[in-house]
């Protein structure tokens, strides 16, 4: 069956599917598992490659050899699985975060000011110079250009002490970050 004529090859697929399925689905099968891992992901990408095939038999256009075909296939879907895995892979860590922060999330503050001490000992925590700038940016409603000059600071040293203190102060309040854009209505 192995075949390099494209009208043989499309007559080949149209007539002998059966007989193609079987004899390339193991090798496929490997194939796919080499990347993926995991058996049922490997089976679900090659089954997906036999029916794309059936799906276009009728207009397959094919200009290699059809195991070529078959492989450079199994090997797109492989990678589309991969892409997707590792998106998915990010998304699940974040999650995971959220969950964690979620569910030590004490919502047992009694008042407003309770909350407001949290977030100033966090601000206390943060070095001299980013307290200031966040203190006169976030509070004092300040521009860069304004704390700049007060500060007798460039505006890059500036910019980079305000990433500095919220990068901190994410990390300090990562279980309080949810409740605080709450009950604070930060935007």
């Amino acid at each position: 069956m192995q075949v390099e004529n494209t009208d043989i090859l499309l007559k080949d697929v149209r007539n002998n599917f059966d007989k193609i399925y079987v004899m390339y689905y193991s090798r496929m099968f490997r194939f796919a598992k080499e990347y993926v891992l995991f058996d049922e992901d490997a089976e679900n990408i090659v089954q997906d490659v036999f029916l794309l095939l059936w799906e276009k038999r009728e207009v397959l256009d094919i200009q290699i050899s059809l195991v070529s075909y078959l492989f450079a296939l199994v090997k797109n879907k492989s990678l589309d699985y991969l892409r997707r895995k590792v998106i998915a892979d990010e998304y699940k860590e974040e999650l995971s975060a959220k969950l964690a922060s979620l569910e030590s999330l004490n919502y047992s503050f009694t008042s407003d000011e309770e909350i407001e001490q949290i977030l100033m000992t966090a601000i206390d925590k943060l070095p001299e110079r980013c307290r200031q700038v966040f203190l006169k940016s976030r509070i004092e409603g300040k521009k860069n250009r304004e704390i700049a000059d007060e500060l007798d600071l460039s505006m890059s040293t500036v910019e980079n002490q305000m990433t500095i203190a919220l990068r901190k102060l994410r990390i300090e309040l990562k279980d309080y970050l949810p409740l605080l854009l709450f009950l604070l209505d930060v935007k």
